[in-house]
């Protein structure tokens, strides 16, 4: 434990609100997905969402990185074990409070008779919530999965 909080001290103040942030929406996310859906859950972030955040930041690409980063470690360290939709829609979401443009990807594939589904974001056409590349393996939902519209009462 001791060796988690000094790694902890040792990062910088922004990763530090990222981590802290990250923790803090995790179970929500998972709380309203479990009761609410994925419609309602993404709508209700949306809300919280200013409409100026067109503007693209220079450092864009390693502030979506240094989320991606610190989401994971929130998803590591912090309460529960989220899957990768609720990881996606954190980062994905803590990316628009930054004003970054990505997009939440939901992909699904065949494996023999079992039918899977994962969930990832992409930043500049890069998944920053893959280690590694299993997103490539899924076939992804278009935009007309970002524009669905919330699930009726």
């Amino acid at each position: 434990m001791w060796k988690q909080i000094w790694r902890f001290s040792a990062l910088e103040r922004s990763a530090r609100g990222l981590f802290l942030r990250a923790s803090f929406w995790l179970p929500l996310i998972s709380i309203s997905l479990q009761w609410r859906g994925f419609c309602k859950t993404k709508a209700s972030l949306q809300q919280f969402l200013s409409v100026s955040n067109g503007s693209q930041n220079p450092d864009a690409q390693a502030y979506a990185a240094l989320t991606a980063q610190m989401v994971r470690a929130a998803a590591r360290y912090g309460i529960g074990q989220p899957n990768c939709l609720k990881v996606s829609l954190a980062l994905w979401w803590l990316l628009a409070r930054q004003g970054i443009a990505s997009d939440l990807r939901v992909g699904v594939r065949k494996d023999g008779e079992k039918l899977e589904a994962h969930a990832w974001v992409e930043c500049g056409g890069v998944a920053l919530n893959e280690p590694e590349s299993p997103h490539q393996h899924f076939a992804a939902f278009g935009a007309a999965l970002a524009s669905l519209p919330p699930e009726p009462r």
